[in-house]
């Protein structure tokens, strides 16, 4: 149950997150406000590690395989993307496409048995799911 309301309130944030980047985004410029978003999160997330973690910084040079460390750039662009697509589609459009978007990957990823996640086999229902979520954009459309 805890694990589903985090995932609700992260949803949420995201969507809030990007209407605010967007908004950021046409009074300053697209290069401005995302460093301005990585900075801010960056000062949080030290904050909150200097008073609740401090693990060693050196275990970063111990993360296998490597390409998992590209992770902040792939943030990086990610607030980009975002931006661009609810400037251009709107909140409700462009979060719907990201949604079914990360629900398709993340699928894959765990039918593949992709970057260490663990292997799941296939399943009709759950392709017919991501084919209703399909729908259900193009139904929103018209």
């Amino acid at each position: 149950m805890w694990g589903i309301l985090i995932a609700l309130l992260s949803g949420a944030l995201m969507s809030i997150q990007g209407v605010f980047n967007t908004e950021m985004t046409k009074q300053t410029s697209l290069w401005l406000s995302s460093a301005f978003v990585q900075l801010t999160a960056l000062l949080v997330c030290i904050a909150a590690w200097l008073f609740t973690d401090r693990t060693a910084i050196g275990t970063l040079a111990e993360v296998e395989p490597k390409y998992m460390l590209l992770s902040g750039v792939i943030g990086a662009f990610i607030t980009i993307t975002v931006v661009k697509a609810m400037g251009s589609l709107g909140p409700a459009r462009a979060a719907m496409l990201i949604v079914v978007a990360q629900l398709v990957v993340a699928w894959l990823i765990e039918l593949f048995g992709m970057f260490g996640v663990e292997k799941q086999a296939f399943e009709w229902r759950k392709l017919l799911g991501m084919a209703v979520s399909i729908a259900g954009i193009i139904i929103f459309k018209w």
